[in-house]
């Protein structure tokens, strides 16, 4: 606990000096200030996070992280549980699942890493860093993850930031897959924003209106029973969490560290974000959301962070599908920022410009 604190410590928020840079250039490119709208703040906020005006997200990783779910035992998932080992063993095959074709599509790398799915995985293209060989314990019974497991699972996502800065990506984004994690997802977010809206709890991949009143309550209880609303984010985590949420709540810790641009998936990897969020605020400066979650906790888990997300295609798929996607986004900022000519480039008078108001 104690290396990781120091981390946490080490963690600061972005480059001011880089930042009013770029919004120079910016302002200063050959178009109306502010008319390429969120793709100005990106390239922006890149200029925070590396310190460089000029920036690229040419080389790219995606980081899925599975893991199975004790809770799943309560009957909150409608797709069986063995379907985590199926879905990632067919990640790896390379078949061409959703996310294979996604992430081949936008040149992004993609690197699996089983945390605790059930039974473990043997296969050459999946990382094991298994934490929990049954997956972890069902929360409405018992804590869902030893605390000192729960450090454990964050260490490692910081240690694929590293991965991520050492082999030159310059950008990275997460995604995950376990039956019953859109019911871990919101109960950390619930825990976190301290709220028992039962609204806040979706179908996930689809239930019947009694399996969702059963998810609801399974989350109640738990809400209650661990007195939630007052504690601390490591705590939520062994309380209601998933391995997968920890692991990817230490790769945005990581990204901060290391001072990369970090990509939000949807609703598990947004609530991996929040709780980093509440663990150091900074690690916020670090972070880009990808596609509005059809998922009702997704909402309110990006409003709590103050984030926008850059696409609404109605997806939930999950498995990081939407970062890949969101980070052609980001290069086409980049190479806004980095190719387009200013007005003193071509001599153009720009003085008209000063009283102008576009906001």
């Amino acid at each position: 606990m104690e290396e990781l604190q120091k981390i946490i410590e080490n963690i600061k928020g972005a480059d001011e000096e880089a930042l009013q840079k770029a919004i120079e250039r910016q302002n200063n490119l050959l178009k109306p200030k502010g008319s390429l709208g969120a793709l100005e703040d990106i390239s922006i906020k890149l200029a925070g996070i590396t310190g460089k005006i000029n920036n690229s997200a040419d080389k790219r990783i995606l980081f899925l992280f599975g893991a199975d779910n004790g809770v799943y035992d309560e009957g909150v998932a409608a797709t069986p549980q063995y379907f985590t080992k199926i879905l990632i063993n067919s990640y790896a095959d390379n078949v061409g699942t959703g996310i294979n074709v996604i992430t081949k599509s936008c040149n992004t790398d993609l690197k699996l890493i089983d945390m605790g799915i059930k039974g473990g995985i043997n296969h050459k293209n999946i990382d094991n860093r298994n934490l929990m060989i049954n997956g972890t314990n069902n929360f409405a019974i018992e804590k869902a993850i030893p605390y000192d497991v729960v450090i454990k699972a964050i260490k490692i996502g910081i240690e694929y930031a590293k991965y991520a800065k050492d082999k030159g990506y310059n950008v990275i984004g997460n995604g995950e897959i376990g039956m019953a994690n859109t019911t871990t997802a919101a109960a950390c977010i619930m825990a976190l924003v301290k709220s028992s809206n039962k609204k806040l709890v979706g179908r996930g991949a689809g239930l019947t209106d009694n399996q969702l009143e059963k998810k609801r309550e399974v989350i109640r209880k738990a809400i209650t029973k661990y007195n939630l609303f007052h504690a601390e984010p490591f705590e939520i985590l062994s309380c209601v969490g998933g391995l997968d949420i920890a692991a990817m709540t230490g790769l945005y810790l990581g990204a901060a560290y290391y001072r990369l641009p970090i990509v939000i998936d949807g609703l598990i990897s947004i609530s991996a974000a929040l709780m980093a969020y509440n663990i150091k605020n900074e690690v916020k400066d670090f972070m880009f959301t990808s596609h509005h979650s059809e998922e009702p906790a997704y909402l309110r888990a990006v409003n709590a962070l103050g984030l926008e997300p850059m696409l609404n295609l109605h997806m939930r798929l999950g498995e990081g599908s939407g970062c890949p996607i969101a980070m052609q986004i980001i290069e086409n900022a980049c190479h806004i920022m980095n190719n387009m000519q200013t007005f003193q480039d071509i001599n153009l008078e720009d003085e008209y410009r000063k009283d102008i108001i576009m906001k």
